[in-house]
């Protein structure tokens, strides 16, 4: 799974996710790319779950891109813990994803097959997503 090597600090507030992705959100490295259409926290296990739906859906071949990464820790106190005794200790990381960001990115296969690839990898997500084509804007 995905985690940062390295932090300067170990635990993080949870934070705000206001407003919509500015950079990210054009398909910049494949041919269509997959794009959030809501706000949340995208899970280290989500993002691997969903590479490995569309790796073995092309079957390696072609290129796929993750365009987003787990920096942010959640802490969780462990269950039949008594309240109080300060911010438990770091469960999982997630990635902040606001509408907008380009999450995954495929290029080098059919159009049939990338979208194909990307809907097997929404699939896996907790967000609404939708494909999108490089060289068509909406």
């Amino acid at each position: 799974m995905l985690q940062p090597k390295k932090r300067k600090y170990t635990k993080e507030f949870r934070g705000s996710m206001n407003g919509i992705a500015l950079r990210g959100s054009e398909v910049a490295y494949g041919d269509f790319g997959l794009q959030s259409l809501e706000r949340g926290w995208v899970h280290a296990r989500e993002i691997e779950s969903a590479r490995k739906a569309m790796v073995n859906f092309t079957a390696r071949k072609g290129k796929i891109w993750i365009k987003l990464f787990p920096h942010k820790p959640v802490t969780k106190k462990s269950d039949e813990v008594v309240r109080g005794g300060g911010k438990g200790p770091v469960d999982h990381f997630v990635a902040v994803v606001k509408p907008g960001l380009v999450l995954f990115e495929i290029g080098g296969l059919p159009e049939a097959t990338c979208r194909e690839a990307l809907e097997r990898a929404s699939r896996k997500l907790s967000l609404k997503t939708r494909v999108i084509n490089k060289h068509i804007t909406f």
